[in-house]
């Protein structure tokens, strides 16, 4: 499906200027994140405070419009402070910052009518509102025509009936965009997008949902029932929504893959100074051949990474990143994200499977990133499908 971009106006941060925004962002987060991490693993949330202090720091919205709330910077500053959250061990809140900030205000930005963009979209720069996105069903995850979760046009709007899972910020969010059926006959071409106040009543959450990784970022199911939301809750045009999601899938892989570049990155510093202070048989670890091999390897796999990344962020920005693309890269980085990471576990030996080394959580973080978003196998068949045209 051609699907149609917007090109993505020029960053207000100079390349002069980065290196210290970079600099900035890591020290925000030693000084905010990292002194409760551990004790935001074990409670599977992060404290709702913490939004409404990054926003205070300017680290939400930073790609928005200033009249918006915003830097007015462009997406690659946006994704770089995706990749710094990553790149510091904390996985599952750059999971959260990732949908927050790299997926639902820009589906607000591109899609929403100037009432919802000034509505919702300072309040999530600020961290007063929290965003989630409800795709994923029991049933149906990337088949969205069995989606079953509906939204019925009744007087004074829709009322939408059904369930969500894995819903990342679930727990949290005051804003989730909801993915309905309006057409039920009508397959993936019946689905609309909603934006649903979490505050509404037929609103409800489940249990937090435990998983391998990723522990901080809060996982839930969620409810709707009988819930009514007004006409102007409708986010782009009714029917279109499988054709807005595809518009909207490659800033979402996107930010995935700058996930990807900084956890690898992460973990091969990590790797380095363990080999470099450990000994076996008389020597470091690191003046072993096998050693040296396995991580000039990762280096490689990293550079290679980053540039097909940065050259995918080029054709983003000129608006002329293909579906394919967007499926070759995550499948590419998201790949190398967890052939790295063990590869550099392997190195710690049994001390890297212990919960002691924080190489241990970079491993189960990493994990799930070939998972969600679309799977790896979902990757080869958009790939296959753009070089040989659908299976028959």
């Amino acid at each position: 499906m051609n699907v149609q971009q917007q090109p993505v106006a020029d960053s207000a941060v100079g390349d002069d200027d980065l290196a210290l925004f970079q600099d900035m962002v890591r020290r925000i987060l030693q000084e905010e994140v990292a002194p409760d991490y551990e004790s935001w693993e074990a409670a599977h949330q992060v404290p709702r405070e913490l939004w409404h202090r990054l926003g205070e720091a300017g680290l939400l919205g930073v790609d928005l419009p200033e009249a918006l709330g915003g830097s007015g910077a462009g997406v690659e500053i946006c994704l770089m402070i995706c990749e710094e959250i990553s790149g510091q061990g904390f996985g599952g809140l750059a999971s959260g910052y990732n949908i927050h900030a790299n997926i639902v205000m820009p589906y607000i930005l591109h899609l929403g009518s100037e009432q919802q963009q000034r509505h919702w979209l300072p309040r999530m720069a600020s961290g007063e509102v929290l965003g989630a996105i409800a795709m994923t069903e029991p049933g149906a995850g990337s088949d969205l025509a069995a989606m079953r979760t509906t939204a019925q046009k009744v007087a004074g709007g829709w009322k939408l009936n059904g369930a969500k899972v894995f819903i990342t910020n679930g727990l949290l969010a005051d804003m989730v965009i909801v993915c309905a059926k309006t057409d039920p006959k009508a397959g993936a071409r019946g689905v609309s997008l909603f934006l649903v106040d979490t505050a509404l009543p037929g609103f409800a959450r489940g249990k937090a949902i435990r998983k391998i990784g990723q522990h901080a970022s809060d996982t839930a199911e969620l409810f709707f029932d009988e819930l009514l939301v007004p006409e102007e809750a409708l986010l782009g045009e009714a029917g279109k929504g499988f054709i807005h999601l595809m518009q909207e899938l490659p800033r979402e892989r996107l930010g995935v893959a700058a996930q990807a570049l900084g956890a690898i990155d992460g973990a091969l510093q990590l790797t380095l100074d363990y080999v470099r202070e450990r000994r076996a048989f008389g020597k470091r670890i690191a003046d072993f051949q096998n050693t040296r091999f396995t991580l000039a390897d990762v280096r490689a796999q990293l550079e290679m990474g980053r540039a097909y990344f940065n050259q995918c962020l080029q054709r983003y920005a000129r608006a002329e990143m293909s579906g394919a693309d967007a499926a070759t890269l995550k499948l590419l980085l998201s790949e190398m994200q967890c052939r790295c990471i063990d590869r550099c576990l392997q190195l710690f030996g049994g001390y890297g499977y212990t919960l002691e080394y924080p190489i241990s959580r970079f491993y189960a973080d990493a994990r799930i990133q070939t998972i969600y978003a679309g799977t790896s196998e979902i990757m080869k068949e958009l790939i296959a499908r753009d070089m040989l045209g659908p299976a028959a």
